[in-house]
């Protein structure tokens, strides 16, 4: 008997979804047994893959990213339900060192122009010795760096399964509140007044002045809070990476990252990830000379004009990534 064209296509479809969806299950955990490239001897010797479920072995010294890697494991495990294919969009933020074997994927507010500087370094051929030398405006121009979405869908599995893969991460509120602070209290952000401010003012400002309808430069943190947990703002378009949520920048979930490190341990960290890509000898993580607050103060001073109904809303906005990266709730919200 001839199978009808309907059937025949949707017994197409559904083979084809199979076969994506058994792939992207796979590509999250490398493959079992050492690895060897050129020009990263040391990786075999201080990361050790793992399949199955076996524990990331890191030297003693690494004990907190070890563990750190386990609770973010936990953490998927309770609070995911589903898993989902990834498509190269997920990927853009995923950026490629084929020389060191490296995936870093960059979070905006979390030293992330440093990280490039280093990825440029490490890329160049020598053309870049000194990160600090890079301008922070070339770090950040499209093309400098490959990402995983431009490669194709063997290559990306290839890269996923065999390469360092880490992420930094940084407490929720501290890098929301950081990104407001750069984009719409600093003049030179023109751009970002004019694409987001003006828009801002006109939808939650009471009778705004039409030099700050033109200008969109005096949006207020309470507006800025407004506009992100307004429905309308994500029906409309994705978040900007600077205020988006890590979990769906990154998919800490549905990617397996060998090391997360943290904004408030940023030094440490990322002389850890220089080491186990070998190059601590040759290249020290840029400092910037300023002093990472960790006691929640600067944002606290921001949450204290944020009414209790925006703060539950904002907080279950970023509670994903509360859990994930195992930050506690912050005593000064007053959401009960």
């Amino acid at each position: 008997m001839k199978m009808s064209r309907g059937r025949l296509f949707l017994a197409t479809c559904a083979g084809s979804l199979f076969v994506l969806v058994l792939y992207f299950q796979s590509i999250t955990k490398p493959e079992p047994g050492p690895k060897t490239h050129s020009g990263s001897g040391k990786i075999s010797s201080l990361l050790q893959t793992h399949d199955n479920g076996d524990q990331l072995e890191l030297l003693a010294d690494h004990q907190p990213l070890q563990s750190r890697r386990e609770l973010l494991e936990q953490a998927c495990l309770s609070h995911t339900r589903k898993r989902r294919v990834l498509s190269p969009d997920d990927l853009k933020h995923l950026i490629v060192d084929d020389k060191h074997s490296l995936i870093y994927c960059y979070v905006p507010k979390v030293a992330c122009t440093n990280w490039k500087r280093v990825l440029m370094v490490l890329t160049s051929d020598g053309r870049y010795t000194d990160p600090l030398s890079i301008p922070a405006n070339e770090a950040h121009i499209a093309g400098n760096l490959h990402t995983l979405s431009e490669f194709s869908v063997p290559e990306i599995n290839q890269r996923l399964r065999n390469y360092l893969k880490f992420i930094f991460v940084r407490e929720p509120f501290e890098r929301l509140v950081s990104a407001y602070r750069n984009k719409f209290t600093r003049h030179y952000n023109t751009a970002f007044h004019k694409r987001y401010g003006t828009k801002i003012i006109r939808r939650h400002r009471l009778n705004p002045e039409p030099d700050a309808l033109e200008r969109g430069n005096n949006v207020s943190f309470r507006e800025f809070v407004q506009y992100l947990v307004d429905p309308l703002t994500q029906q409309e378009e994705p978040l900007n990476e600077h205020w988006e949520r890590v979990h769906s920048l990154c998919h800490p979930c549905l990617i397996h990252y060998n090391v997360v490190g943290k904004y408030e341990t940023l030094e440490p960290d990322a002389e850890a990830v220089l080491r186990l890509a070998g190059v601590e000898d040759t290249l020290k993580f840029p400092t910037s000379g300023k002093r990472i607050t960790t006691d929640g103060n600067m944002a606290a001073r921001f949450f204290k004009h944020i009414s209790p109904f925006y703060q539950r809303k904002l907080l279950n906005m970023y509670r994903m990534d509360f859990l994930l990266f195992n930050y506690s709730t912050p005593d000064y919200l007053r959401t009960r």
